[in-house]
């Protein structure tokens, strides 16, 4: 059922983002060429112009992927004593493995690699608390290398210490990464004197930091959010067009909205 459900959403996610309905709109326009149907040929090449003009004018994603970012504030590290905290989570999708990671024998961090960067300085910070990476892949054929095991390389190449490292690699998204990590969070992690867990920092994108929240306290596990990786700033550029920034932000807004709903349906959060 878990895997149904992964690829359905993968498969509903490639149906809504705006971007791939240019190529429907295009295939429609020449379909209707063929059939010399000019009229309905031109306009569905409007609708693909006026689709890609959607995506790249930066205000129509950011104003939404801005408010996606900000439902939950930064968290201020200054104020939290390591004794107060009872590991570190760091959630994957910012990791190429796969393939390329065994041909090359190098790891690639891609957009979101703050997940990564935050994730050392927080090692370094707190070198005595446990810390957990999770992520296998978000591919629907994964291949070569997980996320997790090439996040354990990158530990050794910064030759930070992995006495407290666990990583979990079986876990395909968000649900399944914390449906993973449970177990392994009652083990490992740091407990008050009357043996209730600590809460564990949580490092993951700002964008998806609202539902990956949202699962762990389903889970009854209380985490402290360190959102990393904003794509918006406290204003919009009303005057920018860039397809490329674009079709990042309405990515990673449906694939927010698509979990979001996927997972207040089957009741995961």
């Amino acid at each position: 059922m878990d895997t149904l459900f992964f690829i359905v959403s993968k498969a509903v996610q490639f149906c809504i983002e705006p971007l791939n309905w240019v190529i429907v709109f295009v295939v429609l326009s020449l379909l209707f060429l063929g059939l010399r149907k000019s009229h309905l040929c031109k306009r569905f090449l409007l609708l693909a112009l006026l689709d890609l003009l959607l995506v790249g004018w930066l205000p129509t994603s950011e104003i939404f992927l801005r408010a996606l970012e900000d439902v939950v504030p930064k968290t201020n590290l200054a104020q939290i004593s390591e004794k107060d905290i009872g590991g570190i989570i760091i959630l994957g999708g910012a990791i190429e493995g796969g393939e390329i990671a065994v041909d090359r024998g190098e790891i690639s961090i891609g957009a979101a690699a703050e997940r990564v960067t935050k994730a050392f300085e927080l090692i370094r910070k707190y070198p005595n608390l446990p810390f957990i990476f999770s992520g296998f892949s978000g591919r629907l054929s994964p291949k070569g290398v997980s996320e997790a095991d090439a996040f354990k390389q990158l530990i050794a190449e910064q030759g930070l210490a992995d006495k407290s490292a666990h990583y979990e690699n079986q876990s395909r998204n968000t649900y399944e990464n914390v449906l993973y990590m449970k177990p392994m969070i009652g083990e490992f992690g740091e407990k008050n004197s009357d043996g209730a867990l600590k809460p564990w920092l949580l490092i993951t994108s700002a964008s998806h930091m609202y539902r990956s929240v949202k699962i762990f306290e389903k889970q009854g596990i209380q985490v402290v959010p360190v959102p990393v990786d904003y794509q918006t700033a406290s204003t919009l550029r009303w005057a920018s067009f860039d397809l490329e920034d674009g079709i990042q932000n309405w990515h990673k807004l449906t694939h927010e909205a698509i979990g979001l709903f996927a997972y207040w349906a089957t009741g995961k959060i």
